[in-house]
């Protein structure tokens, strides 16, 4: 009877101290773990993820890719059928010429006009000097004391070649300001030139990128994903034609803001990936976001309007892989995961909990 006793007091005592030693574990595993690390599954796998939208509207002629293919930087994703825009280049091309021909005619014309110029001046110079020798004729003619030893009619004659001199020298003075808008006319005629050639050579350029708009190449190495494109379709510019995922890859966690005290960019970060339970990658906090996801949701909360009710808020921290391997082969953005950041040192005594 009392071997017994003593064997079932045994019996209590180990499973109490196992049960106390379970207590224990389990307290080591929830609670010191938030000493030295902050742990959330708030957490996602994210990239930049690129957007091939055409630029011009026209047909898909060709595709050269499919769903879930790999491309890498400069490859040809999708052909658009350029005829019409190589229609317009031909005619840019054609409207340039002719704009520079105008602008050579134009040109041209200058020092026709210069020379008129110069002309005009050459004849004012002679009508000048005619008129000066008919009004010293005149005036010889006048200063003669007996004016019988003249005739009245060379008198007559005298005023008459000096006003006919001087008509002639206002003549030329109006000729000279004819030629010389002339001359000025020309110079505008030029510059509009000008400016028409460079305008044809912008409607040029501008003919030949929509040409090479109709050639849709990546901007980088990826894999293809969401693609709603097949070819003949008639597309529009800023029409997703399909998304690029790059192969850099990064984790958004978002933490509650009680978390973030010693959070710092730098740290080293567990990550834990929930397709992937048995693998373990490493990462360091990039950075943190100046702002908590609600301020930039799309209907930020009033808090100054009716009963206001304290809310814990979350703050996206952006987590780099360090050196993920082969395994960025197999994640892909929107996967969850779970991370935690080490905001000290973890003790060594406690890497079972890892």
């Amino acid at each position: 009877m009392a071997v017994t006793t003593h064997s079932s007091l045994g019996i209590r005592h180990i499973a109490g101290l196992s049960a106390c030693a379970a207590l224990i574990l389990v307290a080591l595993y929830i609670v010191v773990p938030g000493f030295y690390a902050q742990t959330t599954n708030d957490a996602y796998v994210d990239a930049h993820v690129v957007s091939i939208i055409p630029k011009v509207p026209a047909y898909v002629q060709t595709l050269h890719v499919d769903d879930n293919s790999s491309v890498k930087p400069g490859q040809l994703l999708v052909e658009l059928d350029p005829r019409e825009y190589a229609v317009q280049l031909s005619q840019a091309k054609a409207s340039l010429a002719d704009a520079e021909g105008k602008l050579q005619e134009a040109r041209d014309e200058i020092p026709v006009a210069d020379a008129q110029v110069a002309q005009q001046r050459a004849e004012l110079e002679v009508a000048q000097a005619n008129a000066k020798l008919a009004a010293i004729n005149l005036s010889r003619l006048e200063s003669v004391s007996d004016m019988r030893a003249i005739s009245s009619q060379r008198v007559d004659e005298g005023k008459s070649a000096a006003a006919s001199t001087r008509a002639a020298t206002l003549a030329a003075q109006v000729r000279i300001a004819g030629a010389q808008a002339q001359a000025k006319l020309a110079r505008s005629k030029a510059a509009t030139a000008r400016a028409a050639v460079e305008q044809a050579r912008a409607a040029l350029d501008q003919a030949a990128l929509n040409v090479s708009y109709t050639k849709i190449y990546a901007t980088e190495a990826g894999s293809v994903a969401r693609k709603s494109v097949e070819a003949g379709n008639f597309v529009q510019p800023g029409q997703l034609l399909l998304s690029l995922v790059p192969r850099h890859l990064y984790v958004i966690a978002n933490y509650k803001e009680t978390q973030l005290t010693r959070v710092r960019p730098g740290q080293r970060v567990s990550i834990d990936i929930d397709a992937f339970p048995r693998l373990r990658l490493h990462g360091h906090v990039e950075s943190i976001q100046r702002g908590t996801g609600s301020r930039f949701a799309l209907l930020p909360p009033e808090n100054a309007t009716g009963n206001f009710v304290k809310v814990v808020q979350r703050v996206p921290v952006k987590i780099e892989f360090d050196d993920p391997g082969e395994a960025l082969r197999w994640i892909s953005p929107g996967m969850s995961v779970e991370t935690r950041i080490f905001v000290r040192e973890q003790p060594r005594w406690l890497g079972f909990l890892n």
